[in-house]
């Protein structure tokens, strides 16, 4: 399962991410440890699309090397450079974002 940050939407990643949730808790027949790691992988790739939009402002004023050219090439780099630096930023630990959310789905997953 992954996300892709086109959509700077944070709701769309959560409702992709319960999604997810009611997929995996349906084929998977109530295998706890399973969806536990499904929750995880979400919690984490939210994570690191927040990050990520979060991380794109640092880099809106710098201006393209002339040597190398610039053009919608280079703005495609950079917004998946950006997109790989929120990735790596949570698969590191993060800022604290991946736990309180994983923690919330499962309180909705108990509720259910």
């Amino acid at each position: 399962m992954s996300f892709t940050t086109s959509s700077a939407d944070p709701a769309f990643a959560m409702q992709q991410a319960q999604n997810a949730r009611l997929d995996n808790t349906s084929s998977l027949a109530g295998s706890r440890g399973m969806n536990e790691a499904a929750m995880d992988a979400a919690a984490q790739e939210f994570e690191a699309m927040f990050l990520a939009q979060m991380l794109k402002p640092m880099f809106e004023g710098v201006e393209p090397n002339p040597l190398f050219g610039g053009g919608e090439g280079e703005e495609i780099f950079n917004s998946l450079m950006i997109e790989e630096y929120g990735k790596a930023i949570a698969g590191s630990g993060g800022v604290g974002l991946a736990d309180t959310i994983k923690a919330a789905m499962l309180k909705l997953q108990e509720t259910t």
